[in-house]
């Protein structure tokens, strides 16, 4: 796979979105996942996608965060940092997610709408410390769970159920239901139950959902 820019380039670019994503959360005090909307919806995002050397080298993650802020709201606001560098989760959030955006080719709004950020920040615990590669592997597989929930949904809402209203159907947990939906669990690992009471409430074959 051909990448947007050099490896040579990516150590600057993922400490730069970690010190952006880390200033707009602990020091703006901006919710993550109301920042990384504002970003994904940017200019910024898209030149950060292409390897543009202003946005992954050129500026601070200070910087970066600033302008962002500024596209999103007019405003311009240095604050003085705050905050332990370095050990937050969303420090962490940026650093993984500017590789994993490099490493997929796909869209840091495309990420953002199948793993929300709020399941990556989620994921700190268990992750931060292991290689970045099984980081990877993980949201791979939570893209791959959230299209086949979307199948599921698909179904779900041409035969006009609500969430509620299947669980109560198929006596799967609604809890468990909205995670097959949202792909934080694979339906194909599923239990086979809940499968076969899947295909039999939504009047489809198994593979269908799958």
């Amino acid at each position: 796979m051909i990448r947007a820019y050099s490896e040579l380039y990516l150590p600057d670019a993922r400490r730069s979105l970690a010190n952006c994503f880390d200033y707009a959360a602990n020091t703006k005090h901006i919710p993550l996942d109301r920042f990384i909307m504002m970003f994904a919806g940017s200019d910024i995002a898209s030149r950060f996608e292409k390897g543009d050397p202003f946005v992954i080298s050129g500026r601070s993650g200070i910087e970066l965060a600033l302008l962002i802020i500024e596209k999103a709201t007019g405003k311009y606001d240095y604050t003085e940092r705050t905050g332990s560098v370095n050990k937050s989760r969303e420090y962490w959030v940026g650093w993984a997610l500017a590789f994993y955006q490099w490493y997929s080719g796909v869209s840091f709004r495309k990420i953002n709408d199948v793993v929300p950020v709020a399941v990556i920040l989620d994921m700190y615990d268990k992750y931060h410390e292991m290689d970045i590669m099984q980081f990877t592997d993980r949201m791979n597989e939570l893209r791959a769970g959230t299209r086949l929930g979307s199948y599921l949904k698909k179904y779900r809402e041409q035969k006009g159920f609500s969430q509620s209203e299947l669980a109560h159907l198929t006596d799967i947990p609604l809890r468990t239901l909205q995670h097959y939906e949202q792909g934080t669990k694979s339906l194909e690992r599923a239990n086979v139950s809940y499968l076969v009471a899947l295909s039999k409430a939504l009047d489809c074959e198994i593979p269908e959902l799958l």
